[in-house]
């Protein structure tokens, strides 16, 4: 057999494991009993151990260096190997497997913090995962910097000064814009209460008129909405608030947007390196060009209104135009995925900064807590008034994702980028939208980005898809128009 036939033997059965990992962080997140969580985290060191050595086989090295690769796709297949053998071999298996296990105790153990609230009870096994976590970039910096190192598992190719430079772009035109709106006439808020099972049904609904393959997958409750696995077995979850229907209506389809670009990846790369996303800024701008651009614009809006009506009967909303403009309603909040699209990015360049500064042992673990509520009050003008609101909101820090935050923003500038080209090839995609069908704006994305996995480096493909460099202009001038017709600046 051929060294590059070898290879990807080895390497779809390393994948294949890899999935049954993931499938052990679903089940901990949505069905497992809580007193099972001891045992799933030796569970998954155990699964991480597995993978930590199939990843970092001397055999691998040999493999790449005998094989040739006969085209663009076997050229991307061993690229992205190389990639995953290089980072095996700078941390150590013992390493990797402490994290798995770290991780994993850690986020039963903010799930409880975050329902009581108390910080105090979270913070010792942070400093855990905090501690192991600089030790692993460490190891994969090589001397250079550690928080880069970090990020460029989650977005290949970036570093913290190129995203710093531009979110510095983004911050000032936000703040003038979000200035702006907070001194207008709001939109009328949703009130009322609307039923969690009625809630569900109608995200499900929702989740197929995005193109999601129910038969591939699967909507289910976790505290915190997430994605999971890939090509035939990709699944989401969502949550509910009974006096909050748009915040299980638009997790839904923001997983929605993770789970189709699994769903849609070209099914050769299935179980290979290539069967994922290119990386999570362009995962994150699947997500948010399904949420924002598509599910929150004025004509998708209008048939949701009558979806909503046929749900929960009459909820107060006169007409279509009105509940546009509640949908998009600008107000102070506390929670990133619950924030509207102004001010969701200054929630994030927040994070951003403070996990920098915890990484590079500016910000220490037992001074989190004062560091965010200051900046959080100094960013949107009001106290963080509980925990859950606040350092505990997330799950990212409890399972070791740090690096992964930014992504959110340049997935936001991405979907900016992509919005602006879809809507100059799809000019009658709006009267598709006031029908509920989403499917010209899916089929677009799906040609131009999801099909493709890992093919090609991020911001590679994204220039692909748009013809034009990424940058943070077309999100603001997106966010700008958009807002100021609803409040008539």
């Amino acid at each position: 057999m051929a060294a590059y036939d070898e290879l990807m033997a080895h390497a779809r059965e390393t994948e294949a494991l890899a999935q049954v990992a993931g499938r052990l962080g679903w089940d901990q997140e949505t069905v497992m009993p809580r007193a099972a969580a001891p045992q799933r985290s030796e569970e998954m060191a155990a699964m991480e151990s597995v993978l930590h050595a199939r990843r970092s086989d001397p055999r691998v090295g040999d493999w790449l260096a005998e094989a040739n690769a006969s085209g663009e796709v076997e050229a991307a297949q061993l690229r992205q190997i190389r990639r995953a053998f290089d980072r095996a071999n700078k941390v150590p298996a013992k390493l990797a497997s402490a994290i798995a296990r770290v991780t994993s105790e850690a986020q039963g153990a903010w799930a409880e913090a975050r329902a009581a609230d108390d910080v105090a009870a979270f913070l010792p096994v942070l400093q855990e995962v905090v501690a192991l976590k600089r030790e692993e970039g460490a190891a994969l910096s090589a001397g250079g910097d550690v928080y880069d190192a970090m990020l460029d598992d989650c977005e290949p190719g970036a570093t913290a000064a190129d995203l710093s430079q531009m979110f510095g772009a983004l911050r000032p035109r936000l703040v003038e814009l979000r200035a702006a709106i907070l001194e207008a006439e709001a939109p009328p808020a949703l009130e009322g209460v609307f039923d969690e099972s009625a809630q569900m049904k109608l995200a499900r609904q929702i989740a197929k008129t995005f193109g999601y393959d129910m038969a591939r997958g699967r909507v289910d409750k976790a505290v915190h909405p997430f994605s999971s696995g890939s090509g035939l077995d990709v699944r989401i979850t969502t949550r509910t608030d009974e006096l909050d229907p748009f915040n299980c209506i638009y997790s839904t389809i923001h997983e929605v947007g993770h789970g189709a670009y699994e769903q849609n990846i070209d099914r050769r790369y299935l179980l290979t390196p290539l069967g994922q996303g290119a990386s999570m800024g362009v995962h994150e701008s699947q997500s948010r060009i399904y949420e924002n651009q598509i599910g929150r614009s004025r004509a998708f809006t209008g048939w949701l209104y009558g979806q909503m009506r046929e749900a929960f009967g009459d909820f107060g909303i006169a007409d279509e135009e009105t509940f546009f403009g509640t949908v998009n309603r600008v107000q102070n909040g506390y929670i990133r995925t619950e924030a509207d699209e102004v001010q969701y990015n200054l929630h994030v360049l927040l994070r951003f900064d403070l996990e920098r500064a915890l990484i590079a042992r500016d910000l220490e673990v037992e001074d989190l807590e004062a560091a965010w509520n200051e900046r959080f009050e100094a960013d949107f003008g009001f106290a963080v008034d509980k925990p859950s609101h606040g350092v505990l909101q997330d799950v990212h820090w409890s399972v070791g994702l740090f690096g992964y935050f930014p992504t959110y923003t340049l997935g936001n500038v991405y979907a900016g980028c992509l919005h602006q080209s879809m809507r100059a090839a799809l000019p009658e995609l709006d009267a598709a939208l006031a029908q509920g069908n989403t499917t010209p704006a899916t089929d677009w994305l799906q040609e131009k980005v999801q099909r493709h996995g890992g093919l090609v480096p991020p911001r590679e493909l994204i220039e692909n898809a748009c013809g034009f460099a990424p940058d943070e202009v077309p999100l603001l001038d997106y966010l700008e128009e958009k807002f100021s017709a609803i409040y008539k600046l």
